[in-house]
């Protein structure tokens, strides 16, 4: 079932697997140039990625998250634009003619990050990274993502505090349109959604 972004309000621990699966505020300024992306030093967190199994038991997996460079608000209307055109295949097309931003690697298998961004919360940043490709789950035990026609994009958001310590979620699959409204609008696959905890900035 489609979900429309949240494009305002405070973000709390419980609130994550709704925005995940709305794709979160960060999507809405999603694909940022090499230009005009903000210059940083690279960043680097480690997590542990828990889901629960077809069998009803549970599996987990380190996570390590690398962010070179963050992207801006100027990237707004170039996502909308191309998700309204072409829709995920508009936004993966995108995404895809763009540097690697970063990476996200699960088990042994490293997913680049096409896009970056970082938002001032109350208590610290909410993260968003976009993938042009399904996250993938190789060399843990975690099941596999099962390919699935449309869902293009991988999307990961971390809420971290001050001290780059916190939690998040990871949709290894999902698509995306925009509505009359301007505001994104996605679809997860039917893979569980990967919670992620013990966040921590290196």
């Amino acid at each position: 079932m489609a979900r429309v972004v949240l494009v305002a309000r405070s973000m709390r621990s419980q609130d994550l697997i709704s925005v995940v699966r709305a794709f979160s505020i960060g999507l809405l300024t999603l694909v940022g140039t090499v230009t005009s992306a903000r210059a940083q030093a690279p960043e680097t967190m480690t997590a542990v990625a828990n889901v629960r199994t077809a069998s009803g038991g549970n599996a987990s997996a380190p996570v390590t998250i690398v962010i070179q460079r963050f992207a801006t608000d100027a990237d707004r209307d170039a996502l909308v634009a191309a998700v309204k055109k072409s829709g995920t295949t508009g936004a993966r097309e995108l995404l895809a003619k763009h540097s690697d931003v970063g990476s996200i690697q699960v088990g042994t298998k490293r997913t680049p990050v096409k896009y970056a961004y970082a938002r001032t919360t109350g208590s610290g940043r909410l993260l968003t990274l976009a993938t042009a490709e399904p996250v993938g789950f190789a060399g843990s035990d975690l099941p596999q993502v099962a390919p699935k026609a449309g869902f293009d994009l991988g999307l990961l958001l971390l809420e971290v505090n001050a001290s780059g310590s916190g939690q998040g979620e990871l949709a290894p699959a999902t698509k995306v349109r925009v509505d009359q409204q301007n505001a994104i609008v996605t679809e997860g696959s039917d893979a569980e959604v990967v919670r992620l905890s013990n966040v921590v900035k290196k």
